[in-house]
């Protein structure tokens, strides 16, 4: 029999947001818009080419990532996809633990919860040992998070804006939460979502942290820049923690296509800028008609928007299913939905009408209310 790692065996695999044929796909935070017109005139070209192994280094679009944010090159790693760089800042940071089934005698992770699903499966797979803190008002509780940090305490995932709950944290809050983190630990700021969030609530991560050697930011190509097939993402930090996190990515992870397709896109500012107001415009738009029917919806800075719907969070799932509208449920949190087409979210919007039309005649009929009866925080 082979020996298997113990913390492996009972470990759940990432579940992703489900493509149901037919259905209006509203589930996995992808842009509904398809890829920028530049890209696809690109890939059409390249792909006689990918027979050959891409440039492992990824030189082109590291530089163009650097001149994006206006650092050096030093400072970028790549990585297919923010989830794998993920792993990669673990790697560089993580040791195993010491105890039977690496129980809480390791080196720790900390990050808020609910929150990236993949954080917790990462650190496990990485050896070390995940600590949850759970969220306040749908948002992260950075008091909390920074209480929770021990000396065994090597990173801290910070969400921002934070998935599923699409809630955001602005600059004063992070600068002083930064600021009291000890600086052997090693801070990351997730912003897949940064190019959705509503500028008034400060500076991006790179532009406030980046004199700091312990502040790591995460971006990907995922959302904005229409890439969630091809997988790329980067994260931007001092020298001295990028050149061990390079270390760690897996070789020739990012494919060829992928590469020029993200220096590429990284030149279309002006049609990500004018996607990301379409996509602004119709979740103010959602958000406005279910709180309207009378659905709890906390302020989103992300391209979803969250239904803190607790108990009931698997029936409304399966509501929208039915419907023709796949949705992301978290059993006993929420439900995410991500903003799509103008007619794909007007489909939604029907159903969960029709369900809050349902609900109010369930409440008529035993007096309580199963939209805030049921709701788990």
């Amino acid at each position: 029999m082979v020996r298997l790692r113990p913390s492996l065996i009972g470990l759940p695999s990432y579940v992703p947001g489900r493509k149901a044929p037919g259905a209006a796909l509203l589930a996995s935070n992808e842009s509904p818009y398809g890829l920028l017109p530049a890209v696809a005139a690109r890939l059409a070209e390249l792909a006689g080419g990918v027979s050959r192994y891409p440039d492992m280094s990824a030189s082109a679009l590291v530089e163009a990532i650097a001149a994006h944010h206006g650092v050096s090159a030093d400072q970028v790693a790549v990585g297919a996809g923010s989830s794998e760089v993920c792993g990669q800042l673990l790697h560089a940071v993580v040791g195993p633990g010491t105890g039977p089934g690496n129980a809480r005698t390791g080196d720790e992770i900390v990050f808020g919860w609910p929150s990236f699903e993949a954080y917790p499966l990462l650190t496990t797979i990485a050896g070390g040992s995940a600590v949850r803190v759970a969220l306040r008002g749908h948002a992260l509780d950075l008091d909390a998070l920074s209480a929770a940090v021990t000396e065994r305490t090597r990173l801290v995932f910070v969400c921002n804006p934070n998935n599923p709950t699409s809630t955001a944290v602005g600059e004063r809050d992070l600068r002083r939460f930064v600021a009291g983190v000890p600086e052997q630990v090693l801070i990351v700021v997730d912003e897949a979502y940064r190019e959705y969030v509503d500028q008034s609530l400060g500076p991006d991560a790179v532009t406030l942290f980046g004199g700091r050697r312990n502040v790591v930011v995460l971006r990907t190509f995922s959302k904005a820049y229409a890439l969630a097939g091809l997988r790329v993402g980067y994260c931007v930090g001092a020298p001295e923690v990028i050149t061990q996190v390079r270390k760690t990515q897996v070789p020739f992870s990012v494919g060829t296509m992928a590469q020029e397709a993200a220096v590429i896109a990284l030149g279309e500012s002006h049609e990500v800028a004018r996607r990301v107001r379409l996509t602004v415009r119709e979740r103010e738009r959602m958000a406005g008609r279910l709180r309207a029917a009378g659905f709890e919806v906390p302020a989103s800075h992300a391209n979803f928007v969250w239904l803190p719907l607790g108990r009931d969070s698997t029936a409304f799932y399966e509501h929208c299913l039915a419907g023709g509208v796949a949705v992301r449920p978290f059993p006993g949190n929420g439900v995410r939905v991500t903003v799509g087409l103008a007619g794909e979210n007007d489909t939604f919007l029907a159903l969960a009408e029709n369900w809050r039309a349902d609900a109010m005649s369930r409440e008529g009929q035993t007096g309580t209310n199963p939209l805030t009866s049921t709701r788990s925080h």
